[in-house]
């Protein structure tokens, strides 16, 4: 029995470090980038020594994986988890709401991750591992989308709910890239919502009905060129 005791504890102690050298890791990675992080700093900004560190993860680059694996998954699951809340019928409006109200928007996630992504652009393993990842991201999206929505639920331009999900994650990209950008995390979350509920609904409601979209600012239309003039 107390060995048993023993090793519960040790296991708990070891699964803190862990999660220590991690949390510590995002912070460091997110403000130097993971090319100019070394062990030891990793080490410092967590409490720990080379030893609790390497008891842990061979390298620094397993750290990194590991780190990018626990965000990748927490966003899967944030997912799946505000588009398991309709029941058997697809409400789009209110599975948008609940997904952009949930879903990691963080600044430093961002940075993380867009380290990440330039190193599978270049290394075909680490493209492997970002790929399984938006895989299963996709298919909490598709799974929700496809099930018990019917024929003609999905506007037709998207085909079907796999290709529905990649149109959404697609949107998610180029919304957490503006907000790489600007680090406005209110407005990504509008925008983001907006987006989706028009890609998902045959465009959407009427434009007048979302916040933050004017019909008043819409590029005017080119006037008609006269024989001789130019736009100014």
């Amino acid at each position: 029995m107390a060995a048993e005791q023993t090793a519960r504890r040790v296991t708990r102690r070891r699964a803190r470090t862990r999660a220590d050298l991690l949390d510590a890791a995002f912070e460091v990675f997110a403000a130097k980038g993971f090319g100019r992080v070394s062990i030891e700093e990793v080490c410092e900004a967590a409490g720990y020594s080379r030893g609790a560190f390497y008891s842990n993860f061979a390298s620094l680059d397993e750290l990194f994986f590991a780190l990018y694996r626990q965000r990748a998954d927490l966003i899967a699951r944030q997912v799946a988890d505000a588009l398991a809340g309709d029941g058997p019928g697809l409400d789009v409006p209110a599975s948008v709401d609940r997904v952009t109200e949930v879903l990691l928007l963080d600044h430093d996630w961002l940075l993380v991750k867009t380290d990440f992504l330039v190193r599978a652009a270049r290394d075909p393993a680490v493209a492997r591992t970002l790929l399984d990842h938006r895989a299963t991201l996709r298919g909490a999206i598709a799974d929700r989308l496809g099930r018990d929505s019917g024929p003609g639920a999905l506007p037709a331009v998207l085909g079907d709910a796999d290709a529905a999900a990649r149109a959404v994650v697609a949107a998610y990209d180029g919304v957490t890239t503006q907000l790489l950008l600007d680090k406005d995390v209110d407005g990504a979350r509008a925008w983001l919502k907006q987006l989706l509920t028009a890609l998902l609904t045959e465009g959407g409601a009427h434009p007048e009905r979302h916040p933050g979209i004017h019909p008043e600012r819409r590029p005017e239309s080119h006037p008609e060129r006269r024989p001789g003039k130019h736009p100014e």
